[in-house]
């Protein structure tokens, strides 16, 4: 099968590439490659590559800096997948999106948001993200989106790189203790991708389109339970033990300003995923060990 992956160079998609060679003939994007925000260079490469799977890993993921650039935002997390998927339904392929917990307007709730609620997001980045989504849905295209949060890795630009780095640099770290979600590794994203990949071919076999679109519809992939972004902190720096250990203070969101305004609360239920394709990626903090142990 021949599979088109973009944002090869971001956190999930830099995993993505190792697992989808194992699957099929890929040809890995970076933003170089192939520019989401020039929807003729999306169409021509799609055209030139013919894929059966596209793998829309690529994204605009600096919250703040797209609350001052809403165009550049929306050509790619809003306008670029609904091409992707136009072209995917031309092609007769399949596309695999992934969204974010950004989507939903984070009010405090009693339970984790369901796939069926509602969506309001505050930010640029969300409603970018969200015209995504629509768009995709609108195509008619077989699909998967697998709406996730909180991603980190041992590269690129995270929390938990930050963290490292400032715990070498400060004496005191504040950090916001009343926004509550679900930190998830990059590499659970993709290995779960890969699973419910592998299920859907071997089903399927050549009607791996029409296996797809029995199934398709948002989907949330985090790892299991839920923190704040001080308990993560906690966490990194308790599993990470750096010498010396720097003092970790709990404040306010209100004591923090950014210019997108994030949920204070966006854990995902998971519980769709489960019952679709027997996933449940592991608990937070297991994978936070796991990540910290690894090599790469």
């Amino acid at each position: 099968m021949r599979i088109l992956l973009t944002g090869k160079s971001g956190q999930v998609g830099g995993e993505l590439q190792r697992i989808l060679a194992t699957i099929g003939e890929t040809a890995a994007m970076n933003r170089n490659e192939l520019d989401l925000s020039k929807p003729d260079q999306i169409r021509h490469t799609v055209r030139h590559f013919r894929p059966k799977l596209i793998v829309n890993a690529g994204a605009y993921t600096a919250v703040d800096k797209a609350e001052s650039e809403p165009e550049i935002a929306r050509a790619v997390n809003g306008i670029a997948p609904g091409i992707l998927a136009e072209e995917a339904r031309t092609a007769g392929a399949v596309l695999i999106h992934y969204s974010t917990d950004y989507v939903y307007s984070g009010e405090a709730r009693a339970r984790p948001y369901l796939e069926t609620d509602s969506t309001d997001p505050a930010s640029v980045y969300g409603k970018t993200k969200l015209e995504g989504d629509l768009a995709i849905e609108e195509s008619g295209v077989p699909h998967l989106i697998f709406r996730t949060s909180w991603i980190y890795g041992r590269e690129g630009k995270n929390f938990l790189r930050t963290i490292l780095r400032l715990a070498g640099e400060q004496e005191e770290l504040r950090v916001v203790d009343d926004q509550i979600g679900t930190p998830t590794w990059c590499r659970s994203i993709a290995e779960s991708t890969g699973k419910i990949v592998g299920q859907l071919l071997k089903r399927g076999g050549s009607s791996f389109p029409e296996t797809v679109a029995e199934v398709s519809g948002i989907y949330h992939m985090t790892c299991g339970g839920r923190t704040s972004w001080h308990g993560f902190a906690r966490s990194i720096l308790d599993l990470a033990d750096p010498t010396p250990q720097p003092q970790l203070v709990g404040i306010p969101t209100k004591d923090y300003p950014t210019p997108a305004c994030r949920p204070a609360y966006s854990v995902l239920s998971n519980a769709k995923l489960k019952a679709t394709f027997d996933i449940v990626l592991p608990d937070w903090e297991e994978t936070l060990r796991y990540c910290l142990r690894s090599d790469v």
